[in-house]
């Protein structure tokens, strides 16, 4: 059972090269390598997170959810984390989950969304290189967007990610 296990799971280590390696394919070889890495932290983080957790913030399953968490309750505008969290989540959802999305929601709008989230996560951070991050995915929100889209639907084309096992 053991090997069958180290097969199918993950860690987070595990995940993180995934979705690093998968970015840096849709990515120019001039990419900034702070923000790759972060867009890789924030896929791996939520792949790795459910919709369910009541130990954790959970993923929200659709963008009106983000709306109803982080447009209608304004309690959390001068929260860093929570912002950046917003973002992150806008950026999952219209990104990586574009297609699924565009059906329901209007994805520029909540692109926009999300570049405001980081911008005001960006204004309220008070570690500078942290906030120059936030900063910047604020302003490269729309191209970061699409190339988790893309990359979701490199993913999505690929017929098989795990060969088939050998033949004995």
């Amino acid at each position: 059972m053991e090997p069958l296990r180290e097969l199918l799971g993950s860690n987070h280590q595990q995940t993180l090269e995934f979705f690093l390696v998968g970015l840096r394919e849709v990515s120019a070889p001039d990419v900034d390598r702070d923000e790759l890495l972060y867009n890789a932290s924030v896929l791996a983080h939520f792949a790795q997170s459910s919709t369910q957790s009541t130990d954790d913030l959970p993923t929200p399953a659709h963008l009106g959810a983000v709306f109803d968490a982080y447009v209608l309750d304004t309690s959390m505008r001068e929260d860093s984390g929570m912002m950046e969290t917003a973002g992150a989540q806008c950026l999952l959802l219209a990104g990586y989950f574009e297609d699924q999305m565009r059906r329901r929601h209007t994805i520029r709008w909540y692109a926009d969304l999300g570049a405001g989230f980081y911008r005001r996560a960006a204004a309220t951070e008070s570690q500078a290189r942290k906030a120059r991050l936030l900063r910047a995915m604020g302003s490269h929100f729309e191209s970061w967007r699409q190339r988790h889209a893309q990359l979701s639907r490199e993913l999505r084309d690929r017929p098989y990610l795990l060969g088939p096992p050998p033949i004995m």
